[in-house]
């Protein structure tokens, strides 16, 4: 991952190997990223220092972020089926991205790490909701047990009691 090649090496080394990883060419970067090319040639060669906005434009092509994803918090077992899966609504794709939290903590850390994401929405559990919705930027929905589901929970306690 180049965002974190760059911290831990030479800024210049970790461009090479991205753009050798991904079978790019310095032109090829430039064109995508909107920077002159000799400006690139100059980052490659290590002739010059890059400024911020530099890098950010060629993080942004070389690990582009995800736009379309709606995030879902949720426990591993109810989102084993639905991680990383591809659902059209209307005439839009929008891809499904799991957060497995198994606390209150893991939850809200899991709530504030997708809208970080650039997460479209959140879905979660009733009870997290209202505390979701004030600390993110994006629209949060309840995920709405059927009542089938809940039936099959009372059961199951009523066996064991």
């Amino acid at each position: 991952m180049l965002s974190r090649r760059i911290f831990e090496t030479d800024f210049t080394e970790a461009l090479q190997e991205e753009l050798a990883r991904q079978d790019m060419s310095v032109r090829e970067l430039a064109d995508r990223a909107g920077i002159p090319p000799a400006t690139l040639y100059k980052l490659t060669s290590g002739r010059t220092d890059p400024r911020l906005s530099t890098v950010r434009r060629i993080v942004n092509v070389l690990e582009p972020r995800e736009k379309s994803f709606i995030a879902v918090i949720a426990a591993r077992f109810l989102l084993d089926e639905l991680d990383n899966r591809d659902i059209e609504i209307g005439n839009r794709k929008y891809r499904i991205r799991g957060y497995s939290a198994d606390s209150l903590d893991e939850c809200i850390i899991a709530a504030v790490r997708a809208d970080k994401e650039g997460a479209l929405g959140i879905i979660c559990a009733p009870i997290l909701a209202p505390i979701v919705e004030k600390i993110v930027d994006c629209p949060v929905a309840i995920i709405k047990p059927q009542q089938r589901t809940l039936i099959e929970a009372i059961e199951t306690i009523a066996k064991r009691v």
